[in-house]
């Protein structure tokens, strides 16, 4: 896995997109797959960009795909996919962005990575800090292991035992895309 400047990027896929109905990181229009978009984003802001889920159901799409090591935990076994996955490079951060941000851009993702001592520093928009559009230290992986292995699931309150700092953010940059409207209102407003 390459990094640049001691980051990896990673995007989050494979969620259960239940309001949806059908995969969300699928969802096709504006020029490719909902997913592409967004990776492609997280690859110009880290130089590197890999999914995590299912690499069977994703592993066409022709970006590098990393299991879980601990299914059925959601977002949190995701991130600890990635922090694992970084443990053999130089990467000290990972670079999280889940697969239904469709607004999300490059630019605001590099202001996340300019906070280069927080061991944890995500978006915060009108909803508080978005722990699924965040940067996370390598040394959270214990917090993260340790939060997989209790069922503490939530990662807002991971955010918050890490003490992570927001980072303001257009609200629409991390809207993110739940149901078939969600979608079709994006779709329209990015015509």
């Amino acid at each position: 896995m390459r990094e640049c400047l001691g980051v990896a990027g990673f995007v989050l896929v494979g969620g259960q997109s239940r309001r949806m109905g059908r995969d969300k990181a699928l969802l096709t229009g504006l020029g490719g797959t909902l997913v592409a978009q967004v990776a492609l984003q997280v690859r110009e802001a880290a130089s590197t960009v890999t999914l995590l889920g299912d690499p069977a159901k994703y592993g066409y799409l022709g970006f590098p795909v990393v299991a879980d090591v601990v299914t059925g935990c959601g977002p949190m076994a995701g991130l600890h996919a990635a922090l694992l996955a970084i443990e053999a490079t130089d990467a000290e951060r990972v670079l999280i962005v889940a697969c239904d941000l469709p607004n999300v851009d490059a630019a605001f993702l590099k202001r996340l990575l300019d906070h280069r001592q927080a061991r944890c520093v995500a978006a915060r928009s009108d909803r508080g800090l978005e722990p699924l559009c965040a940067v996370y230290h390598r040394n959270t992986l214990a917090e993260v292991d340790a939060a997989v292995r209790d069922g503490r699931l939530r990662m807002r309150d991971l955010v918050a035992q890490l003490s992570g700092i927001g980072v303001e953010v257009d609200p629409r940059l991390v809207r993110n895309v739940n149901t078939e409207e969600d979608w079709q209102m994006h779709l329209t407003e990015n015509k």
